[in-house]
Protein backbone atom coordinates (compact mmCIF):
# COMPACT_ATOMS: atom_id res chain seq x y z
CA UNK A 1 0.00 0.00 0.00
CA UNK A 2 0.85 3.71 -1.08
CA UNK A 3 1.78 5.45 2.31
CA UNK A 4 -0.52 8.51 2.65
CA UNK A 5 0.41 11.89 1.66
CA UNK A 6 -2.10 14.18 1.95
CA UNK A 7 -2.39 15.28 5.79
CA UNK A 8 -3.92 18.25 7.50
CA UNK A 9 -0.58 19.22 8.66
CA UNK A 10 0.78 18.99 5.58
CA UNK A 11 -2.02 21.06 3.82
CA UNK A 12 -1.88 23.90 6.05
CA UNK A 13 1.77 24.22 5.12
CA UNK A 14 1.51 23.84 1.86
CA UNK A 15 -1.28 27.14 2.37
CA UNK A 16 0.82 28.97 4.53
CA UNK A 17 4.14 28.83 2.30
CA UNK A 18 1.88 29.78 -0.56
CA UNK A 19 0.56 32.77 1.23
CA UNK A 20 4.47 33.73 1.93
CA UNK A 21 5.27 33.42 -1.87
CA UNK A 22 1.94 35.48 -3.01
CA UNK A 23 3.25 38.28 -0.45
CA UNK A 24 6.64 38.67 -2.09
CA UNK A 25 5.51 38.30 -6.01
CA UNK A 26 2.65 41.23 -5.42
CA UNK A 27 5.36 43.16 -4.58
CA UNK A 28 8.30 42.11 -7.64
CA UNK A 29 6.71 44.00 -10.31
CA UNK A 30 5.35 46.74 -7.98
CA UNK A 31 7.67 47.67 -5.65
CA UNK A 32 10.63 49.23 -8.60
CA UNK A 33 7.50 51.48 -9.44
CA UNK A 34 7.02 52.96 -5.66
CA UNK A 35 11.17 53.50 -5.38
CA UNK A 36 11.13 55.25 -8.42
CA UNK A 37 7.94 57.41 -7.62
CA UNK A 38 10.02 58.22 -4.25
CA UNK A 39 12.95 59.58 -6.64
CA UNK A 40 15.05 56.20 -7.05
CA UNK A 41 17.39 55.64 -9.49
CA UNK A 42 18.11 52.95 -12.04
CA UNK A 43 20.90 51.86 -9.51
CA UNK A 44 19.34 52.37 -6.31
CA UNK A 45 16.30 50.83 -7.49
CA UNK A 46 18.72 47.77 -8.53
CA UNK A 47 20.30 47.58 -5.23
CA UNK A 48 16.32 47.62 -3.13
CA UNK A 49 15.63 44.75 -4.98
CA UNK A 50 18.99 43.07 -5.08
CA UNK A 51 19.53 43.36 -1.42
CA UNK A 52 16.55 41.00 -0.58
CA UNK A 53 18.04 38.50 -2.49
CA UNK A 54 21.62 38.62 -0.79
CA UNK A 55 20.19 39.33 2.76
CA UNK A 56 17.88 35.91 2.09
CA UNK A 57 20.98 33.67 1.20
CA UNK A 58 22.55 35.17 4.41
CA UNK A 59 19.90 34.52 6.91
CA UNK A 60 19.59 31.15 5.92
CA UNK A 61 23.52 30.54 6.79
CA UNK A 62 22.50 30.62 10.62
CA UNK A 63 19.49 28.17 10.08
CA UNK A 64 21.65 25.30 11.44
CA UNK A 65 22.27 26.99 14.31
CA UNK A 66 18.60 28.41 14.70
CA UNK A 67 17.19 25.01 14.49
CA UNK A 68 19.56 23.59 17.36
CA UNK A 69 18.31 26.85 19.51
CA UNK A 70 14.57 26.85 18.74
CA UNK A 71 13.82 24.14 16.97
CA UNK A 72 12.01 24.31 13.63
CA UNK A 73 8.38 25.42 14.59
CA UNK A 74 9.64 28.91 16.69
CA UNK A 75 12.47 29.59 13.86
CA UNK A 76 9.71 29.44 10.77
CA UNK A 77 7.16 31.34 13.48
CA UNK A 78 9.98 33.95 13.87
CA UNK A 79 10.61 34.28 9.78
CA UNK A 80 7.36 34.52 8.95
CA UNK A 81 6.54 37.30 11.73
CA UNK A 82 9.41 39.49 10.40
CA UNK A 83 8.14 39.11 7.07
CA UNK A 84 5.14 40.41 8.55
CA UNK A 85 7.03 43.00 10.53
CA UNK A 86 8.30 44.37 6.92
CA UNK A 87 4.98 44.39 4.83
CA UNK A 88 3.55 46.43 7.54
CA UNK A 89 6.66 48.83 7.43
CA UNK A 90 5.95 49.00 3.77
CA UNK A 91 2.74 50.48 4.51
CA UNK A 92 4.68 53.29 6.57
CA UNK A 93 7.62 53.97 4.00
CA UNK A 94 8.10 57.46 3.08
CA UNK A 95 11.26 57.62 1.93
CA UNK A 96 14.49 55.32 0.29
CA UNK A 97 16.88 54.66 3.09
CA UNK A 98 13.47 53.17 5.09
CA UNK A 99 12.68 51.32 2.02
CA UNK A 100 16.28 50.20 1.76
CA UNK A 101 16.45 49.02 5.28
CA UNK A 102 12.72 46.82 5.33
CA UNK A 103 14.17 45.18 2.20
CA UNK A 104 16.91 43.98 4.23
CA UNK A 105 14.35 43.10 7.29
CA UNK A 106 11.88 41.15 4.58
CA UNK A 107 15.29 39.58 2.91
CA UNK A 108 16.20 37.77 6.57
CA UNK A 109 12.15 36.85 7.26
CA UNK A 110 11.95 35.36 3.90
CA UNK A 111 15.23 33.38 3.87
CA UNK A 112 14.21 31.85 7.29
CA UNK A 113 11.21 30.79 6.29
CA UNK A 114 11.62 29.53 2.75
CA UNK A 115 14.41 26.94 4.37
CA UNK A 116 11.89 26.33 7.26
CA UNK A 117 8.98 25.85 5.36
CA UNK A 118 11.00 23.03 2.91
CA UNK A 119 12.45 21.39 5.57
CA UNK A 120 9.10 20.84 6.91
CA UNK A 121 7.67 19.89 3.81
CA UNK A 122 10.33 16.91 3.27
CA UNK A 123 9.60 15.83 7.33
CA UNK A 124 5.86 15.52 6.53
CA UNK A 125 5.95 13.62 3.51
CA UNK A 126 6.51 9.90 3.35
CA UNK A 127 9.63 8.96 2.12
CA UNK A 128 8.48 6.85 -0.64
CA UNK A 129 6.60 9.69 -2.15
CA UNK A 130 9.35 12.35 -1.74
CA UNK A 131 9.36 13.50 -5.07
CA UNK A 132 5.89 13.83 -5.39
CA UNK A 133 5.23 15.68 -2.17
CA UNK A 134 7.79 18.25 -2.73
CA UNK A 135 6.34 18.32 -6.04
CA UNK A 136 2.92 19.30 -5.16
CA UNK A 137 4.34 21.35 -2.23
CA UNK A 138 6.11 23.84 -4.45
CA UNK A 139 2.85 24.11 -6.33
CA UNK A 140 2.35 27.26 -3.73
CA UNK A 141 5.38 28.87 -5.46
CA UNK A 142 3.90 28.34 -9.11
CA UNK A 143 0.19 29.50 -8.36
CA UNK A 144 1.98 32.52 -6.21
CA UNK A 145 4.49 33.32 -9.24
CA UNK A 146 1.26 33.39 -11.28
CA UNK A 147 -1.33 35.44 -9.81
CA UNK A 148 1.01 37.39 -7.36
CA UNK A 149 2.13 39.48 -10.44
CA UNK A 150 -1.15 39.96 -11.89
CA UNK A 151 -2.89 41.19 -8.22
CA UNK A 152 0.12 43.26 -7.15
CA UNK A 153 -0.46 45.39 -10.30
CA UNK A 154 -4.11 45.11 -10.35
CA UNK A 155 -4.45 46.55 -6.99
CA UNK A 156 -1.76 49.16 -7.50
CA UNK A 157 -3.11 51.02 -10.40
CA UNK A 158 -6.55 50.46 -8.49
CA UNK A 159 -6.47 51.27 -5.48
CA UNK A 160 -2.81 52.95 -4.56
CA UNK A 161 0.35 51.30 -2.98
CA UNK A 162 -0.95 51.81 0.69
CA UNK A 163 -3.36 49.43 0.18
CA UNK A 164 -0.91 47.24 -1.79
CA UNK A 165 0.91 47.07 1.31
CA UNK A 166 -2.00 46.86 3.58
CA UNK A 167 -3.20 43.93 1.53
CA UNK A 168 0.41 41.97 1.66
CA UNK A 169 0.64 42.82 5.31
CA UNK A 170 -2.35 40.62 5.31
CA UNK A 171 -1.64 37.77 3.50
CA UNK A 172 1.50 37.05 5.73
CA UNK A 173 -0.45 37.62 8.72
CA UNK A 174 -2.52 35.02 7.65
CA UNK A 175 0.46 32.31 6.78
CA UNK A 176 1.54 33.29 10.45
CA UNK A 177 -1.83 32.33 11.56
CA UNK A 178 -1.70 29.19 9.23
CA UNK A 179 1.36 28.17 10.03
CA UNK A 180 0.33 28.26 14.23
CA UNK A 181 -1.56 25.33 13.37
CA UNK A 182 0.85 23.21 11.91
CA UNK A 183 2.06 19.98 14.16
CA UNK A 184 5.65 19.02 13.05
CA UNK A 185 6.66 15.44 13.25
CA UNK A 186 9.58 14.84 15.87
CA UNK A 187 12.74 14.30 14.13
CA UNK A 188 14.75 11.17 15.74
CA UNK A 189 18.14 12.02 15.58
CA UNK A 190 21.13 9.87 15.71
CA UNK A 191 23.55 9.44 18.79
CA UNK A 192 27.34 9.01 18.64
CA UNK A 193 29.13 6.59 19.97
CA UNK A 194 31.30 8.83 22.04
CA UNK A 195 31.04 12.88 22.90
CA UNK A 196 31.74 14.59 19.97
CA UNK A 197 35.00 16.07 18.42
CA UNK A 198 35.02 19.43 17.55
CA UNK A 199 36.59 20.08 14.36
CA UNK A 200 38.12 22.60 12.28
CA UNK A 201 35.22 22.36 9.90
CA UNK A 202 32.34 22.47 12.13
CA UNK A 203 31.36 26.11 11.86
CA UNK A 204 30.98 25.57 8.05
CA UNK A 205 28.99 21.82 8.42
CA UNK A 206 26.56 24.06 10.19
CA UNK A 207 26.11 26.26 7.09
CA UNK A 208 26.36 24.41 4.30
CA UNK A 209 25.96 20.43 3.67
CA UNK A 210 28.79 19.46 1.54
CA UNK A 211 26.51 16.30 0.46
CA UNK A 212 24.10 18.67 -1.45
CA UNK A 213 26.58 20.77 -3.23
CA UNK A 214 25.85 19.06 -6.82
CA UNK A 215 22.18 19.29 -6.56
CA UNK A 216 23.05 22.97 -5.38
CA UNK A 217 24.95 23.71 -8.26
CA UNK A 218 22.66 22.90 -10.70
CA UNK A 219 20.17 24.47 -8.74
CA UNK A 220 22.81 27.38 -9.14
CA UNK A 221 23.11 27.46 -12.79
CA UNK A 222 19.04 26.98 -13.40
CA UNK A 223 18.47 30.01 -11.35
CA UNK A 224 20.61 32.14 -13.55
CA UNK A 225 18.19 32.07 -16.09
CA UNK A 226 15.43 32.43 -14.10
CA UNK A 227 15.90 35.29 -12.75
CA UNK A 228 15.66 36.80 -16.40
CA UNK A 229 12.53 35.59 -16.49
CA UNK A 230 11.54 37.51 -13.18
CA UNK A 231 13.32 40.51 -13.79
CA UNK A 232 12.58 40.79 -17.64
CA UNK A 233 10.07 39.26 -19.24
CA UNK A 234 7.37 42.31 -19.06
CA UNK A 235 10.13 44.70 -20.44
CA UNK A 236 10.86 41.91 -23.15
CA UNK A 237 7.40 41.62 -24.08
CA UNK A 238 7.52 45.67 -24.08
CA UNK A 239 10.48 45.40 -26.92
CA UNK A 240 8.86 43.41 -29.00
CA UNK A 241 5.44 44.98 -28.92
CA UNK A 242 3.54 42.44 -27.26
CA UNK A 243 0.18 42.10 -25.46
CA UNK A 244 -0.91 40.24 -22.47
CA UNK A 245 2.54 39.60 -21.15
CA UNK A 246 0.74 38.58 -17.63
CA UNK A 247 -0.66 35.54 -19.39
CA UNK A 248 2.57 34.36 -19.24
CA UNK A 249 3.16 33.63 -15.72
CA UNK A 250 -0.27 32.11 -15.98
CA UNK A 251 0.88 30.05 -18.37
CA UNK A 252 4.12 29.39 -16.54
CA UNK A 253 1.87 28.33 -13.59
CA UNK A 254 -0.42 26.01 -14.99
CA UNK A 255 2.25 23.84 -16.83
CA UNK A 256 4.02 23.89 -13.59
CA UNK A 257 1.38 22.45 -11.50
CA UNK A 258 0.28 19.52 -14.35
CA UNK A 259 3.81 18.57 -14.82
CA UNK A 260 4.07 17.77 -11.00
CA UNK A 261 1.03 14.83 -11.25
CA UNK A 262 4.14 13.17 -14.25
CA UNK A 263 7.03 14.50 -12.89
CA UNK A 264 6.90 13.79 -9.19
CA UNK A 265 5.44 9.99 -9.40
CA UNK A 266 8.44 9.43 -12.53
CA UNK A 267 10.80 10.62 -9.97
CA UNK A 268 10.00 8.39 -7.09
CA UNK A 269 9.69 5.15 -9.61
CA UNK A 270 12.21 5.53 -12.15
CA UNK A 271 14.77 7.67 -10.55
CA UNK A 272 16.24 11.41 -11.13
CA UNK A 273 17.57 11.41 -14.40
CA UNK A 274 13.99 10.50 -16.04
CA UNK A 275 13.06 14.00 -14.02
CA UNK A 276 16.17 16.14 -14.34
CA UNK A 277 17.64 15.57 -17.80
CA UNK A 278 14.07 15.64 -19.91
CA UNK A 279 13.44 18.87 -17.76
CA UNK A 280 16.15 20.46 -18.70
CA UNK A 281 16.18 20.04 -22.20
CA UNK A 282 11.98 21.74 -21.88
CA UNK A 283 13.66 25.01 -20.53
CA UNK A 284 16.68 24.99 -23.49
CA UNK A 285 13.40 24.57 -26.21
CA UNK A 286 11.78 27.45 -24.28
CA UNK A 287 15.18 29.99 -24.65
CA UNK A 288 15.41 29.52 -27.87
CA UNK A 289 11.48 29.97 -28.43
CA UNK A 290 12.25 33.02 -26.45
CA UNK A 291 14.51 34.23 -29.20
CA UNK A 292 12.35 33.70 -31.73
CA UNK A 293 9.29 35.23 -30.23
CA UNK A 294 7.47 37.89 -32.14
CA UNK A 295 3.83 37.10 -31.35
CA UNK A 296 1.70 36.56 -27.98
CA UNK A 297 0.92 33.21 -29.28
CA UNK A 298 4.67 32.25 -29.56
CA UNK A 299 5.82 34.07 -25.82
CA UNK A 300 2.59 32.09 -24.28
CA UNK A 301 3.64 28.69 -26.10
CA UNK A 302 7.47 29.30 -24.62
CA UNK A 303 5.94 29.45 -21.60
CA UNK A 304 3.87 26.52 -21.55
CA UNK A 305 7.20 24.30 -22.51
CA UNK A 306 8.86 26.63 -19.52
CA UNK A 307 6.84 25.75 -16.90
CA UNK A 308 6.98 22.25 -17.58
CA UNK A 309 10.67 22.50 -17.75
CA UNK A 310 11.49 24.05 -14.48
CA UNK A 311 8.31 22.91 -12.97
CA UNK A 312 9.80 19.47 -12.94
CA UNK A 313 13.53 20.70 -12.15
CA UNK A 314 12.98 22.84 -9.06
CA UNK A 315 11.20 20.19 -6.89
CA UNK A 316 13.41 17.03 -8.15
CA UNK A 317 16.89 18.73 -7.24
CA UNK A 318 15.38 19.74 -3.71
CA UNK A 319 14.08 15.96 -3.64
CA UNK A 320 17.48 14.81 -4.53
CA UNK A 321 18.86 17.30 -2.15
CA UNK A 322 16.54 15.63 1.09
CA UNK A 323 17.69 11.84 -0.33
CA UNK A 324 21.09 12.56 0.47
CA UNK A 325 20.96 13.99 4.03
CA UNK A 326 20.26 12.46 7.48
CA UNK A 327 16.64 14.29 8.94
CA UNK A 328 18.57 16.01 11.30
CA UNK A 329 20.40 17.59 8.17
CA UNK A 330 17.68 18.57 6.19
CA UNK A 331 17.43 22.24 7.82
CA UNK A 332 21.02 23.03 6.25
CA UNK A 333 20.92 21.23 3.18
CA UNK A 334 17.39 22.76 2.28
CA UNK A 335 19.28 26.30 3.45
CA UNK A 336 22.25 25.07 0.98
CA UNK A 337 19.79 24.20 -2.01
CA UNK A 338 18.09 27.68 -1.61
CA UNK A 339 20.85 29.76 -1.03
CA UNK A 340 22.50 28.34 -4.42
CA UNK A 341 19.16 28.98 -6.50
CA UNK A 342 18.80 32.53 -5.03
CA UNK A 343 22.59 33.15 -5.78
CA UNK A 344 21.49 32.21 -9.55
CA UNK A 345 18.93 34.61 -9.44
CA UNK A 346 21.15 37.59 -8.67
CA UNK A 347 23.67 36.62 -11.02
CA UNK A 348 21.01 35.82 -13.53
CA UNK A 349 19.82 39.63 -13.53
CA UNK A 350 22.90 41.39 -13.10
CA UNK A 351 25.00 39.64 -15.84
CA UNK A 352 22.59 38.64 -18.33
CA UNK A 353 20.75 42.16 -17.56
CA UNK A 354 24.33 43.44 -19.19
CA UNK A 355 23.96 41.36 -21.94
CA UNK A 356 20.82 42.86 -22.46
CA UNK A 357 22.35 45.86 -22.02
CA UNK A 358 24.37 45.87 -24.85
CA UNK A 359 22.38 43.63 -27.82
CA UNK A 360 18.42 43.02 -27.00
CA UNK A 361 16.37 40.61 -24.67
CA UNK A 362 15.70 38.32 -27.32
CA UNK A 363 19.33 37.85 -27.34
CA UNK A 364 19.62 37.51 -23.75
CA UNK A 365 17.12 34.68 -23.85
CA UNK A 366 18.94 32.68 -26.43
CA UNK A 367 22.10 33.08 -24.55
CA UNK A 368 20.29 32.39 -21.01
CA UNK A 369 19.72 28.51 -22.45
CA UNK A 370 23.60 28.39 -22.43
CA UNK A 371 23.15 27.72 -18.87
CA UNK A 372 20.55 24.41 -19.16
CA UNK A 373 23.01 23.20 -21.64
CA UNK A 374 25.91 23.59 -18.87
CA UNK A 375 23.68 21.95 -16.85
CA UNK A 376 23.04 19.03 -18.60
CA UNK A 377 27.02 18.71 -19.29
CA UNK A 378 27.74 18.79 -15.71
CA UNK A 379 24.58 16.33 -14.58
CA UNK A 380 25.37 13.74 -17.13
CA UNK A 381 29.04 13.73 -16.36
CA UNK A 382 27.90 13.55 -12.52
CA UNK A 383 25.77 10.38 -13.13
CA UNK A 384 28.58 8.62 -15.21
CA UNK A 385 31.10 9.09 -12.18
CA UNK A 386 28.87 8.02 -9.96
CA UNK A 387 28.38 4.73 -12.20
CA UNK A 388 32.08 4.19 -12.62
CA UNK A 389 32.53 3.98 -9.38
CA UNK A 390 29.32 1.95 -8.63
CA UNK A 391 31.19 -0.55 -11.46
CA UNK A 392 34.63 -0.80 -9.81
CA UNK A 393 32.63 -1.57 -6.16
CA UNK A 394 30.90 -4.18 -7.80
CA UNK A 395 34.34 -5.67 -9.22
CA UNK A 396 36.29 -5.59 -6.16
CA UNK A 397 33.64 -7.60 -4.18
Amino acid sequence: MREALWSKNFILLMGSNLLLFMALEMLLPTLPVFAAEQGGSQTQIGLIMGLFTFTAVLSRLGTGYGIKRLGQKKLLLLGVAISLIALTGYYLAATLAVLLVLRVVHGVGFGIATTLFGTAASDLVPASRRGEGMGFFATGNSISFALGPFFGIWIMTEYGFKALFLIGAVVMLLSLISTCFVRFPRVEKKMPAAAPVIEAGSWLDSVMERKALMPSLLGLLIGIPFGTVLSFIALFGKEQGLGSVGIFFLIVAISEFLIRFISGPLYDRKGRMWVLLPAAILCIIASVMLYFTHSTAMLLLSGLFYGFGFGALFPALQAWVIDLVEPERRGVATATYYNAFDVGIGIGSILLGAVAAVTNYATMYLLSGGFFVLYIVLYVGFERRLRRKATRKTIQA
